[in-house]
């Protein structure tokens, strides 16, 4: 039954005109790949044809730099926009993030070189089918083991194997994190404190080998975003500051070097009020059904009662789908959202509905989601100020 406060003629978003992210061309997982097969470590695909080979390679992952944020603000990052025509190997395009645009599923993406149906960690929370527990897959709770849960080898791994010099410099806080082992291990983890510290021991590491594979992160843009929003002084400082990481260590490459600067996601502001910010936990018509609310708020993994399913989908689209793409997971899989093929392991940890915001808009979840439901900023969703990823391109 349609909502009272809702037209009669609304009409569901087609899925066909969901803009899959370019797995296998041009995705943020096809970066690391491309990079190492162009350094000779045996079983991996050069998918990125633009990318010219070199012997170091520096990746610098800046989290929440969206492709449409910074050419959005070029007075506050002249260095990165000066780089913006040279993306993806000269082209001038952006790469995509994959689906959903979030942290711990690009991230995965990036470090083990496959699409979120085959790594497994397909949104910000997912059900473990096993426990039926709703995963946090960025802080890891509640526990599992992290080889069961993503049991592919990571790049680096493969990299260092083939006895290329690999090396992550990043914050000590990440040192041991289950996202960190299952997506970035392999080499030699560096803990520095400070964006200049990084920036100059990257320089050093990607320097120590004859071939050296070095990634390097920076997270403090995103947390702007999220608590502040995407136009705030906070965020645009932040911008200002990696603008000049960047350059810092553009300026200390190594020779035979190639440094790329990229990002897990973009971003979008959402206003507060109830025509942008709908409450799960506050709609009865939505939660009809419903046993677990997973994703975030812009790309919900839904969790029906079972044999409630057909009616959940039926519910959602009916509320909700002129302004997010509804799918069953069947229909999302079949789309391409999750990348070429699903793993068995993985089919069940995808919502049994799955929607993705189209317009300006989240599904909050005040109660059990505070922190996140107060957030300014947020990503997820396939559109392109969240999919959208730059890939500038520095050689020495």
């Amino acid at each position: 039954m349609i909502r009272p406060d809702w037209p009669e003629d609304v009409v569901p978003l087609d899925l066909d005109t969901a803009p899959v992210p370019a797995y296998g061309t041009a995705s943020l997982a096809d970066l690391l790949p491309t990079l190492a097969a162009g350094q000779g470590v045996p079983g991996l695909r050069s998918a990125i044809a633009e990318l010219t080979p070199a012997d170091r390679n520096c990746v610098f992952l800046i989290d929440g730099l969206g492709w449409e944020q910074l050419r959005a603000h070029p007075e506050d990052a002249p260095y990165l926009t000066s780089l913006l025509a040279g993306s993806l190997g000269g082209t001038g395009r952006p790469l995509t993030a994959g689906f959903p645009a979030t942290t711990a599923t690009s991230l995965a993406s990036f470090g083990t070189g496959l699409p979120p149906g085959a790594h497994g960690l397909p949104g910000y929370t997912a059900r473990n089918p096993d426990t039926g527990e709703l995963m946090n897959q960025l802080r890891w709770k509640p526990w599992t083991s992290p080889r069961v849960w993503q049991p592919y080898p990571t790049v680096f791994q493969l990299a260092d194997e083939a006895g290329v010099h690999t090396a992550q410099v990043s914050s000590p806080t990440f040192r041991d994190t289950p996202l960190t082992k299952i997506a970035l291990s392999g080499g030699t983890f560096h803990g520095k404190l400070t964006g200049e510290e990084r920036m100059d021991f990257a320089a050093e590491q990607l320097a120590a080998g004859d071939r050296s594979l070095v990634y390097t992160y920076y997270s403090e843009l995103d947390g702007k975003g999220h608590r502040f929003g995407i136009d705030s002084d906070a965020w645009r400082g932040q911008l200002m500051y990696v603008d000049r990481l960047v350059q810092r260590l553009a300026e200390q490459l190594p020779p035979r070097a190639a440094l790329y600067v990229t990002a897990d996601h973009g971003m979008i502001d959402i206003p507060f009020g109830e025509e942008s910010r709908i409450d799960f936990d506050e709609d009865w018509e939505l939660r009809a059904g419903v046993a677990l609310l997973g994703g975030e708020g812009r790309a919900r993994h839904v969790y029906a009662v079972p044999g409630a399913e057909a009616d959940v989908l039926a519910v959602w689209r009916e509320v909700l789908g002129d302004r997010f793409w509804i799918a069953s997971r069947d229909e999302a899989i079949a789309a391409g959202w999750f990348g070429p093929q699903t793993d068995e392991r993985v089919y069940r940890r995808i919502g049994d509905v799955v929607a993705a915001a189209h317009d300006d808009v989240v599904i909050t979840a005040s109660v059990n989601e505070p922190h996140e439901s107060a957030m300014v900023g947020m990503h997820g969703s396939m559109t392109p100020v969240e999919q959208l990823v730059p890939l500038l391109e520095v050689r020495s």
